[in-house]
C-alpha cells in the first residue's frame, strides 16, 4: 500500500459551522479546516486510477495518494463590509507531489446584503460543488464524479466576481459573473487560461429544489514542447493545415452546465450534464452524472450513474499514411493520431457508495466503481493491452472538518 500524506494549510469561506461561526463572532479572526484520509485499489493492472490529471494512483496495488488531504482555513472579518480568506491545500497535483498550495486567497467587500465583490485567487465556478469539491465532509459522494469533473484541469483562478443574491416570488436567485486567468499542472505538462470570463445563474424551483446554469470561456494554452515541436514539422509540409489544428497555443475554449440539485427530507438528487468546447487537439465532450440517496438515520447509501463522451477530436487528420518524414521512424500520420487519442478519455461509470457520520465532524465513506472504458478511459499510463476495460475501483475514506 502506497501513502503519503503531508501536513498542509487549506480553508474555504464559511467552512466552519455555524456553531463555531457565533463563538468566534466577537474575534476578527477564526480558522477552521478540513481532511481527507482515503485509500483505493482495483481488480486491474496496467494503469492506474487517478483523479484525472494526477500521475501516481492505484492499481491492484492499493494507494493513499488519490483522495488524501488536509489543510486549514484563516478568515479574518474586519466588520460588516470587508473580509479576507486565506486557502492552503495539500494534495496530489499534476506533478505528483503534496506540496501545500494557495487555493483561496481573497478580499471580499459586501456592498449591499444582496451584492459582493471579490477579488485575488477563488476556486474555479465551474461545477455546482465548485466551492466545496475539495471538502470530502461536504459531500455526499466519496469523490465527484470524474466522468463530469475530470473534464476542466484547473482548480482555481486569479481575477475577481461579482455576486447578487436576491428572493424572487419568496425562492431565492444568484448571479455571478467573473474574471481573470488559470494555471495549473496536468499529468506534469502547465495548462494556462487566459482571459478567463464566465456567468452562473441559480434559481430555487421548489422547497430543496434548485437550478444552476454555468458557462465559461477563455483562451487556452497547453506547454508541450513535444507537440509544438510536431506543429512545427506540419507547417514546414503540405499538411500545415493539420499542425494549425494541433496547435496548442492561446485557442479558444468553453465550458457549458447545467445542474439539478434536490435535498428534502431523507432524499437527495443531484445532477449535472456539461459540455467542453475547444479550438484545439483537446477534444469536444459531453460530460453526464445523476446520483441519489436516501439517509436512514447516521447512514446515507447513494448510486451515480455518470458518462463521459467524446464528441469531436477537433483534428481533422487527412495525412496518407504512405508519408514518412526524414528521421521519423513511422508515418507522420501515426504522431498525429497518438497526439489526439491520447486526450480521448471516454468511459461509464456505475458507482454504489454508503457514508456514515460517525461523529460530529467526521464521515466515513465506502464507494464501489464499476468504470467500462473506451480506449482508457481516464486511466493513467495505461498499457497498450488495457484498453476497452472493465473494472473495479475500491474506496474508503474518512473526511473531517474543524
Amino acid at each position: 500500500m502506497r501513502f503519503q500524506l503531508r501536513m498542509a494549510a487549506a480553508a474555504l469561506a464559511g467552512l466552519a459551522s455555524s456553531a463555531q461561526a457565533q463563538a468566534q463572532s466577537e474575534s476578527v479572526f477564526s480558522v477552521s479546516g478540513f481532511g481527507t484520509l482515503g485509500v483505493v485499489g482495483t481488480n486491474q493492472d496496467g494503469a492506474e486510477y487517478v483523479v484525472p490529471g494526477q500521475v501516481r494512483g492505484a492499481d491492484k496495488s492499493w494507494s493513499g495518494e488519490v483522495d488524501s488531504k488536509l489543510g486549514l482555513q484563516l478568515g479574518a472579518k474586519f466588520n460588516r463590509q470587508f473580509s479576507a480568506t486565506l486557502q492552503v491545500l495539500s494534495k496530489q497535483d499534476g506533478k505528483g507531489k503534496f506540496t501545500p498550495q494557495v487555493e483561496w486567497a481573497f478580499a471580499k467587500w459586501q456592498a449591499t446584503p444582496g451584492l459582493a465583490l471579490r477579488a485575488g485567487r477563488m476556486g474555479g465556478p465551474f461545477f455546482a460543488v465548485s466551492d466545496f469539491r475539495d471538502v470530502g465532509y461536504a459531500n455526499t459522494w466519496l469523490r465527484p464524479p470524474i466522468d463530469v469533473y475530470g473534464q476542466v484541469p484547473v482548480s482555481h483562478f486569479d481575477g475577481a466576481d461579482l455576486s447578487w443574491q436576491t428572493s424572487v416570488a419568496g425562492k431565492a436567485l444568484g448571479l455571478q459573473v467573473f474574471g481573470g486567468r488559470s494555471s495549473s499542472h496536468v499529468e506534469h505538462t502547465k495548462v494556462e487560461i487566459d482571459a478567463l470570463v464566465g456567468v452562473n445563474a441559480s434559481i430555487e424551483l421548489l422547497d430543496g429544489l434548485s437550478l444552476r446554469l454555468g458557462h465559461a470561456t477563455g483562451k487556452l494554452t497547453v506547454h508541450s514542447g513535444a507537440l509544438n515541436d510536431l506543429v512545427g514539422v506540419l507547417r514546414r509540409t503540405p499538411f500545415a493545415g493539420v499542425g494549425d489544428q494541433l496547435d496548442p497555443n492561446d485557442k479558444r475554449a468553453s465550458f457549458s452546465g447545467v445542474g439539478l440539485t434536490y435535498d428534502q427530507g431523507n432524499w437527495i438528487v443531484l445532477a449535472e450534464y456539461t459540455m467542453r468546447k475547444t479550438k484545439t487537439f483537446i477534444p469536444d465532450t459531453t460530460g453526464w452524472y445523476t446520483t441519489v440517496g436516501y439517509r436512514v438515520g447516521k447512514f446515507t447509501p447513494y448510486a451515480t450513474l455518470s458518462r463521459l463522451k467524446t464528441d469531436d477530436s477537433n483534428v481533422d487528420n487527412t495525412i496518407p499514411a504512405s508519408v514518412v518524414l526524414p528521421g521519423m521512424q513511422a508515418p507522420l500520420r501515426v504522431y498525429v493520431d497518438g497526439a489526439t487519442a491520447a486526450q480521448s478519455t471516454p468511459q461509464k461509470t456505475i458507482a454504489v457508495g454508503v457514508r456514515w457520520d460517525a461523529m460530529r465532524n467526521l464521515a466515513v465513506k465506502a464507494q464501489f466503481d464499476r468504470i467500462k472504458t473506451t480506449g482508457a478511459g481516464q486511466f493513467y499510463d495505461a498499457d497498450a493491452g488495457f484498453w476497452n476495460k472493465r473494472v473495479h475501483v475500491y474506496s474508503l475514506a474518512v473526511d473531517f472538518v474543524f
